[in-house]
């Protein structure tokens, strides 16, 4: 009978190369650990990618089973394909009854602009131009996030931050020609730059970013209600004898006044720009809700969606419970740990939805601008197992969105679930 030989060191070792590869990585800086968050994020979304386009059967836009490239090009960045090859229309196209069809007025300026521009410096197709932007942009945006996160938490946070923004089950969107890597960018230097009070530096960043995706109304809308807030704030002061250690200076509150002009201004330039383009007022908004199948009625899409899928009573309720419970999470201590002006951004944002959106599958990619919720997830708990499961949790949930949405299927009455 032999005795196996033991081997006592070998666990001890082990253990040492762990802690030493561990201590090595502490010792990156932030911007490579964040990156590598962000890195090994986007290789398991392209491992996924290619996986279900093994499945992808006969669809509009190229044969079965289609590579990777081919796979992540379709859906909208065929429209922003569409902006660079053909700019936008002057005259919006109808059908025979008059009603406007699916226009390229819908889809921003700056992401294809940019692509646009790299395509004709290097000779790229339009197609790798705008997938190559996509993908710079969300890197960057990675580490812009990292630095808004690290506004309110320390090193550690922030990085799980970053884990679970580059996991969230809709993240797979940041490394395809869609404009919401850039848009999320841009966002995050904004908040970055509201925060630290560079409201004049924040100017530019807020044009641009209302140049990139819908996002000018709700974030024109934050800028004015913080402005009101730290109004308030100063006249308290004033009017008590005292100073804050945080208020706002005659100064800091004319810029912020400034900003919120720029900003209110900037949420209306596409929409106006349409009008100038087509003659049509509605230009914009007309296009917009080709998609929708009807016309834009606030408020209204939300009730119809609860009333399709829990009846007409609680259907009527359910958004009123959806936007109650939203409210309630803002003043969760974790949430409300993330300061004033991040959840200002975030009711504004979902008041907008609420008022604005019609819900459907695309709900969930619009969820993404409110990324920064992902550093109150975080501080909910100091576990790394919680906080590894919900990494594992969002890359699970990013297999049934790529599977389910990202690869098209026709429905049996026809139309499809968009992404």
């Amino acid at each position: 009978m032999s005795t196996a030989v033991r081997r006592p060191g070998f666990t001890a070792s082990a253990q040492s190369f762990a802690a030493r590869t561990g201590s090595a990585v502490r010792n990156w800086p932030w911007w490579v650990q964040a990156s590598a968050i962000y890195l090994a994020a986007r290789l398991v979304s392209a491992g996924i990618f290619m996986a279900a386009a093994l499945h992808q059967g006969v669809n509009p836009w190229f044969p079965p089973k289609p590579d990777y490239w081919n796979f992540i090009n379709i859906w909208d960045a065929r429209w922003y394909g569409q902006v660079i090859a053909n700019g936008y229309p002057s005259v919006l196209p109808t059908d025979a009854a008059g009603n406007v069809q699916e226009n390229t007025w819908a889809f921003y300026p700056l992401f294809p602009a940019l692509s646009g521009g790299l395509s004709a410096l290097t000779g790229l197709r339009p197609e790798a131009a705008l997938t190559i932007v996509a993908m710079l942009a969300g890197w960057a945006a990675a580490l812009a996030v990292y630095l808004l996160f690290r506004q309110k938490a320390a090193h550690a946070p922030a990085l799980w931050g970053v884990a679970f923004f580059a996991t969230f089950p809709v993240s797979a969107v940041l490394q395809v020609p869609y404009a919401e890597p850039l848009n999320l960018l841009l966002l995050a230097v904004a908040l970055v730059l509201v925060i630290r009070r560079r409201y004049f530096l924040a100017m530019p960043v807020v044009v641009l970013l209302c140049l990139s995706r819908p996002v000018g109304v709700p974030f024109a809308a934050m800028v004015g209600l913080l402005l009101v807030y730290r109004l308030m704030e100063h006249l308290r002061s004033r009017r008590d004898g005292t100073t804050a250690a945080d208020s706002h200076s005659r100064g800091d509150l004319t810029a912020l006044t400034g900003l919120t002009v720029v900003a209110g201004l900037s949420a209306l330039a596409w929409p106006a720009a349409a009008w100038v383009a087509t003659g049509d007022i509605q230009a914009y908004t007309r296009t917009e809700t080709v998609w929708r199948g009807h016309d834009l009625v606030p408020f209204k899409p939300w009730f119809d969606t609860g009333v399709d899928l829990f009846g007409p009573v609680l259907g009527l309720l359910s958004p009123f419970v959806f936007v109650a419970l939203f409210g309630a999470m803002l003043f969760l201590p974790p949430v409300v740990r993330l300061g004033v002006e991040i959840r200002l951004w975030c009711a504004c944002y979902m008041g907008y939805l609420v008022m604005f959106l019609h819900p459907q599958t695309s709900t969930f990619r619009m969820l993404l601008p409110l990324f920064p919720l992902a550093l109150g997830a975080v501080l909910l708990s100091r576990s790394r197992a919680y906080r590894g499961t919900v990494v594992v949790m969002f890359l699970l949930l990013q297999m049934v969105w790529i599977v389910w949405l990202w690869a098209w299927a026709q429905l049996p009455g026809g139309g499809d679930y968009p992404p």
